[in-house]
């Protein structure tokens, strides 16, 4: 008789202790963590020449490999600078302005291609470039869940005309490349900033 009495007040005790745990715990407000991303360490800028026989050069980020563009429409001194540790690639085209070319309708293609992306884009702003008299760009800032985040061309309005845009091997998600799309266009406008064309 006195195992089981001993038995109910340990029974009792036991709940009374559990409830009083649990009305004790909710009398706070739970707040979910909000979720997050990966913090991403970059390394220190370092550039270094463009390699490659190209009508124009370049300075590059070190953490990039230069790769020529392997793609069955790719034409000459088409290259893509890749970034191994982003999974990032920045797709240059290269094009000749010709007697028959017009730098008009290569500005046009380039505004062009960058706008196919308001679809998905938040905006789309426009910076314009000069580096000296005759060589002059524009960058497009895409900001959104857009395939491309960054688009641009450099020209020097006689003869050679660049174009390139920057694409991740991952789903596009602003928030989680944000980081990483500040870091590589830093290397594009420096691209930009220390392009030299071919004379000849």
């Amino acid at each position: 008789m006195k195992i089981r009495q001993l038995n109910k007040l340990k029974l009792n005790f036991y709940t009374i202790l559990f409830l009083t745990t649990a009305l004790w715990g909710c009398q706070e407000d739970y707040t979910p963590k909000p979720y997050g991303y990966y913090r991403i360490d970059f390394p220190e800028k370092n550039y270094k020449e463009s390699g490659l026989d190209l009508p124009y050069h370049f300075q590059m980020a070190t953490d990039a490999v230069m790769e020529q563009d392997k793609e069955v429409d790719a034409e000459p001194y088409w290259i893509n600078i890749y970034y191994p540790a982003y999974h990032a690639r920045l797709h240059i085209s290269y094009k000749i302005l010709a007697a028959d070319s017009s730098l008009t309708a290569f500005e046009q293609d380039c505004r062009r291609l960058a706008y196919t992306h308001t679809i998905k884009a938040e905006s789309i702003k426009e910076q314009y470039f000069r580096k000296d008299e005759s060589t002059f760009g524009l960058i497009y800032f895409i900001e959104g869940n857009t395939a491309s985040s960054t688009q641009f061309f450099i020209t020097d309005s006689v003869k050679h005309f660049i174009r390139g845009s920057l694409y991740f091997n991952e789903r596009p998600n602003k928030d989680s490349l944000a980081p990483v799309i500040n870091y590589l266009r830093k290397d594009i406008i420096t691209l930009m900033e220390t392009v030299r064309f071919d004379k000849k």
